[in-house]
């Protein structure tokens, strides 16, 4: 029996926000374009804009300019064609009458295609599977990326350091109250320095740090547990960096301190069971069992979720949240992971350290430098 005819993969998004497509070009373009790939060649379709410098830094066979498929569709019409109909006539010159497509692909694109009697499909499971697992030169730009966070966190850490408690318990810095939203800039002003791109940084103190998403408000106070989650972009290379720290600017309570180093030994819990062919819902469990024998449960209290709530970590790579999520599969050689335990209980406050690792066929690599430490 012949071998099934692989069928033509098609992307029509912007690499700028599309990961795939990213992946695929290798180069930022804002605006959606065409990446076709049919029996091994890959062509892309681009405005007169981008493509002289999508022909010196992308990856592809072939480049052709939109305006030439423009004008060979609208002929003596006096109005420009529709971009999906000028789409689906370069898949009919090309021969495509079916192509598999991301399951993100837009629906109005889709349905010109399937008037002019082309079928689509989408993937079962990633578009590019080789995105699993990180080739080394992946893992130098993901450590590039979190050169990038550090720099962030350094200068969180600097402005901290420098500030002073005032007599009400705010932090005053450069002769005004010190508030997350100024800590916020500082950090994102060192990574844009460094070449990173900022993305919704969180400086969250106090019971604001029980929501482990929410950015953080207002004036911050001395002696109170602080989370820093720091996740920017690589400018140059699109891949992400991700790192959490938890300080407390002066001196930590019994408790707080308790807290900090529950999470700070389950974080090392986890570090030491990830390898390859471990199922990842077992090191989460086992976090939650550990917190829960350190008198941390995992509950429901006054009508909120408190204790260790959310996922031991996620995928990291060209996405800051991609696929695997570490407690939904068995690990694999290559795979990029965030570990991050958290523990949240108002009235005491949030604490989350997050690191990033390559999982090892033995062990993890640990990619993150920045040292781990409670008190500035």
């Amino acid at each position: 029996m012949a071998e099934r005819k692989e069928l033509p993969r098609l992307i029509v998004a912007p690499s700028e926000t599309d990961a795939d497509m990213l992946y695929a070009t290798g180069i930022f373009i804002g605006d959606p374009f065409i990446f076709l790939e049919q029996n091994g060649k890959r062509t892309l379709v681009l405005s007169d804009l981008e493509i002289d410098r999508a022909r010196k830094n992308a990856r592809a066979d072939e480049f052709v300019m939109l305006s030439e498929l423009e004008r060979e569709v609208q002929g003596k019409a006096k109005t420009a064609p529709a971009y999906e109909k000028v789409l689906a006539h370069f898949l009919k010159k090309r021969g495509v009458r079916r192509a598999i497509v991301p399951a993100n692909f837009q629906l109005g694109y889709a349905n010109e295609l399937k008037r002019g009697g082309i079928s689509l499909e989408t993937t079962n499971g990633l578009f590019w599977p080789k995105r699993e697992t990180k080739t080394e030169e992946e893992v130098a730009k993901i450590s590039r990326a979190l050169r990038i966070t550090e720099a962030g966190m350094k200068r969180g850490m600097e402005v901290l350091k420098a500030s002073q408690p005032e007599q009400n318990r705010k932090l005053s810095w450069s002769g005004k109250t010190l508030t997350s939203e100024i800590l916020r800039a500082e950090i994102d002003s060192a990574i844009l320095r460094a070449g990173g791109i900022p993305a919704n940084t969180i400086v969250a103190g106090g019971d604001q740090a029980c929501d482990p998403h929410e950015r953080g408000f207002g004036p911050l106070s001395a002696d109170s547990l602080l989370i820093l989650d720091i996740f920017p972009r690589d400018a140059k290379t699109g891949f992400w960096g991700d790192m959490t720290r938890t300080v407390v600017r002066g001196r930590a309570s019994e408790e707080q301190r308790r807290l900090w180093s529950t999470v700070k030994a389950g974080q090392a819990l986890a570090l030491k069971r990830i390898k390859a062919g471990v199922d990842g819902m077992s090191i989460h469990k086992a976090i939650q069992e550990f917190f829960t024998e350190r008198g941390f449960p995992t509950e429901e209290r006054d009508g909120r979720r408190v204790g260790f709530f959310h996922g031991t970590g996620h995928g990291l790579g060209l996405e800051i949240h991609e696929y695997p999520r570490l407690q939904k599969v068995t690990l694999k050689v290559g795979q990029c992971l965030t570990v991050e335990p958290g523990l949240y209980y108002p009235g005491i406050g949030g604490t989350r350290i997050e690191d990033v690792v390559i999982v090892e066929k033995n062990g993890c690599r640990i990619l993150s430098k920045f040292p781990q430490q409670l008190e500035i």
